[in-house]
């Protein structure tokens, strides 16, 4: 995609939604990172039922690990992996404890240091919590950069290096929204509704979608 057209697919995506948000529920940046950690191989929905509960109760580090593995899993059992999880947001919990003071690291190296933390988890904690420039590249942003021919890629690494190098400086603050959620809603996995598209004719995509044909009339 060309760099006008680049610019032009952001702005649009700007003007619909001018403030995006993360759908996850959190309180502050720690129960950020702890439903970005369980929202691995899960839906924000799921996640945001199951910590409903969980964040009105524990909100700190200290209170997770006093929680205990136990505890947690009674809360996030509806959630895949839950065992897996459980175990490694208490492992979390405690180097925060140990290296960080209870907070929230802001670097790479130090988020991906801790269990059960990814590039993208990294990326997402980074970008919602502290606003830095970072875009999690998750299955949703990675379809719609090859689909659409944004920022097209064989692995979500490369896609995420593509999208930093094409995304106009001033649309990087919330490109990882912009994209998800264009994905989530508009650019779905099975059908994309490419009648409803805000930057249909900016993209690539061979096998567009029509809008559904209506139904017969009735005879009379």
């Amino acid at each position: 995609m060309k760099p006008q057209a680049v610019e032009e697919f952001y702005r649009r995506l700007s003007e619909a939604r001018p403030e995006p948000e993360t759908e996850l529920q959190y309180r502050n940046p720690y129960t950020l990172l702890v439903a970005v950690v369980l929202s691995a191989q899960a839906t924000d929905v799921g996640v945001n039922r199951a910590t409903k509960q969980l964040f009105a109760e524990v909100d700190t580090p200290a209170g997770m690990v006093a929680l205990g593995e136990e505890g947690l899993k009674q809360h996030i059992k509806t959630i895949g992996l839950f065992n897996t999880k459980a175990k490694n947001v208490i492992a979390l919990s405690k180097l925060l404890l140990e290296r960080h003071g209870g907070e929230v690291p802001r670097t790479h190296a130090e988020l991906q240091a801790l269990p059960g933390v990814g590039r993208k988890t990294a990326n997402v904690v980074l970008n919602v919590a502290f606003g830095e420039e970072t875009i999690a590249v998750d299955t949703h942003i990675f379809r719609v950069s090859n689909r659409t021919g944004l920022a097209p890629g064989k692995t979500p690494d490369k896609v995420e290096e593509k999208l930093m190098k094409v995304t106009p400086a001033k649309y990087r603050r919330h490109a990882h929204h912009w994209l998800i959620l264009h994905g989530r809603y508009t650019c779905k996995a099975g059908k994309p509704n490419c009648p409803e598209c805000k930057v249909l004719e900016l993209c690539a995509y061979k096998k567009k979608t029509r809008p559904d044909a209506p139904p017969p009339a009735r005879k009379r």
